[in-house]
């Protein structure tokens, strides 16, 4: 089945080039458009996609607001891929708080596009992982120990030794199959543990959860 995805842009021309990048490829369809945020959570329940690709400033309802409402109102909620012109931008991180699960820049080139689609349908790895650490280090909370929320939350996880090395290895970007190799330990096994971090960290995804470790101490964003 083709990843199937909607489109969500003020600018038509960052439409129409998303939409030309992404059904030159057999695997993946645009299944609509809207111009702006207000809009995606009809169009999102009408058409099922897989992924959201959406404007982070938008003039009615920017996609942090967006990304919201989709994942408090939407049963099954699609994967966002957040799009931006500035790659260090707070508006960034504080959607990837909200719970999309990568961004995208608009200047990136056809092959990193249809890249950071595929990966994020996927969820087995972190969107460029190295902007993520980067950007918990200039926005996150806390100075490196944590702010006391996130801290108390990752104490009350309570995870074991294998699943805080398997976070820890999420943070770095590694796929489920690299930690298996790193741990030498089967994929399945790998999966089992990222599982289980998500489900004590209450994270959707590896993204939420990697920023659950960084706002918490756990791991380090420097």
């Amino acid at each position: 089945m083709p990843v199937t995805v909607l489109l969500v842009d003020d600018e038509p021309l960052v439409r129409a080039g998303l939409r030309a990048v992404l059904e030159a490829q057999p695997d993946i369809t645009v299944v609509g458009e809207a111009a702006d945020g207000a809009a995606v959570i009809p169009l999102v329940r009408q058409l099922r996609p897989d992924v959201v690709a959406m404007d982070v400033r938008m003039p009615l309802l920017d996609g942090i607001e967006a990304t919201r409402a989709v994942l408090r109102t939407v049963s099954d909620p699609p994967k966002i891929l957040v799009v931006t012109t500035f790659e260090n931008d707070e508006y960034v991180y504080e959607a990837l708080r909200a719970g999309a699960d990568g961004f995208l820049l608009k200047r990136a080139r056809p092959a990193e596009i249809v890249h950071a689609v595929r990966l994020v349908a996927e969820g087995e790895s972190l969107l460029f992982p190295a902007s993520v650490r980067q950007l918990a280090a200039e926005y996150g909370d806390g100075d490196g120990a944590g702010n006391p929320v996130a801290r108390a939350a990752m104490e009350r996880a309570a995870l074991t030794e294998r699943e805080a090395e398997v976070l820890r290895l999420m943070a770095r970007g590694l796929s489920n199959a690299e930690i298996a190799a790193r741990l030498i330990v089967g994929t399945e096994t790998v999966k089992s543990h990222v599982s289980a971090v998500l489900a004590k960290l209450g994270a959707r995804d590896r993204t939420q959860a990697v920023i659950a470790a960084y706002e918490s101490g756990f791991v380090a964003p420097g």
